[in-house]
């Protein structure tokens, strides 16, 4: 067994895999500099409090990650149609017995820790569309054979789990479910018409539902999901005290960090002005510690990060492989891109984790297993190559 696991390490990206131990273990220990007031002044506990939680998250991320690469992705036809319901029907379920944090009804309540269901289907619809891409990419693509009917299951495996999200009210995640499915549809061996037809069948029926919505309740987005459209020029009097708090004191937090930081564990910002510090907003308070150049140096991690699984997806032996890497960088390109868009005011505030640095169980979990994944792609190619 450990022959073979240094097999396995043998063939592993190295480069992918050393910057993300390297993120994770110093997203862990930031963890405990952004959490410190949380943990003691809200939570009553040791300021080790998020440390602790999250080292575990991480030690069963490993566990998950040394069995994903010992499976065979050829094996997922047989698994993947189980996972995709059963991550459908806790995604129903947390509709109706969910609980409700932070304006959102999106996580279930398992005593000890909280489980975020919409979490775990950005992979599992990764890992279902690639499949499906293998399967009848071919039969797509050929003018002669009648598409209707699989560009539709094709759209039904991408799409009605983000409509179950939309439900839950979080807008973030259903858009980067959404951004996964896009990009694999828009790169799939789908006909170039065909995508574009359909893509105006989808409006026409969203637009459809959209009237049916608000029929019924009177809105389509509550009043907090408007809020946070009008992001910009969140310091201004109007705005400070309800939709720009989070923002303009993460501009704060920036501007006092300057060049070189504050130090670490020295931040003020995560005394009281920006909640929750150690989840969405942890960037800003690494940046008010560390600095411009830590805080750059992250973002360019983040796009080594991203550009090693793009290559890895162009040399994939597999289309299933290809497709895969696609989207499990779709995947983290649209988590960054939200959460620093957001934080930066270029966007609207969502409030999604940021990839390695933010504290939450479900996230890292299900990002540990996304990166397990591409890395088992990359061994398989290396496996074919050599032999």
């Amino acid at each position: 067994m450990l022959k073979g696991l240094r097999r396995k390490f043998q063939l592993m990206d190295k480069w992918l895999l050393l910057i993300t131990v390297f993120l994770s273990v110093f997203g862990l220990f930031n963890i405990v500099t952004a959490s410190s007031r949380e943990a003691v002044v809200g939570m009553d506990q040791s300021v080790y409090y998020y440390f602790y939680r999250h080292l575990i998250v991480l030690l069963a991320g490993l566990v998950a990650f040394f069995i994903i690469i010992h499976v065979d992705t050829s094996k997922y036809y047989r698994w993947i149609p189980f996972i995709f319901l059963l991550v459908l029907g806790l995604n129903i379920y947390v509709i109706i017995n969910g609980k409700i944090t932070r304006g959102a009804l999106n996580w279930l309540d398992l005593g000890f820790f909280n489980l975020q269901p919409s979490e775990f289907a950005k992979p599992v619809i990764v890992v279902a569309l690639a499949l499906y891409i293998e399967k009848f990419g071919k039969r797509l693509h050929n003018a002669k054979v009648k598409h209707g009917p699989l560009i539709a299951v094709f759209c039904a495996i991408g799409l009605i789990i983000p409509a179950f999200v939309f439900f839950q009210k979080d807008v973030g995640t259903m858009t980067i479910q959404l951004a996964i499915f896009g990009i694999l549809y828009l790169l799939s061996p789908i006909l170039r018409k065909e995508k574009w037809r359909v893509i105006g069948y989808l409006c026409i029926i969203c637009v459809f539902l959209g009237l049916v919505l608000y029929a019924r309740q009177g809105y389509i987005l509550s009043e907090e999901q408007l809020a946070r459209l009008n992001y910009v020029n969140p310091c201004s009097p109007e705005k400070y005290k309800k939709k720009g708090y989070q923002v303009c004191n993460a501009y704060i937090a920036i501007n006092l960090g300057g060049f070189d930081g504050v130090g670490i564990g020295k931040s003020t910002q995560k005394y009281s002005y920006i909640p929750e510090a150690h989840t969405d907003m942890v960037f800003a308070i690494l940046a008010e510690e560390y600095g411009f150049v830590v805080g750059a140096g992250i973002i360019l991690l983040y796009i080594v990060i991203i550009y090693r699984i793009l290559m890895l997806s162009s040399k994939a032996s597999t289309i299933r492989g290809k497709y895969i890497c696609l989207g499990i960088a779709t995947y983290l390109f649209a988590h960054i891109f939200i959460n620093l868009g957001g934080m930066f005011g270029a966007i609207p505030l969502t409030g999604v984790p940021l990839p390695f640095l933010s504290y939450g169980g479900s996230f890292t979990l299900t990002l540990i297993a996304s990166l397990a994944i591409v890395q088992k792609v990359h061994i398989e190619t290396k496996e074919k190559i050599t032999f």
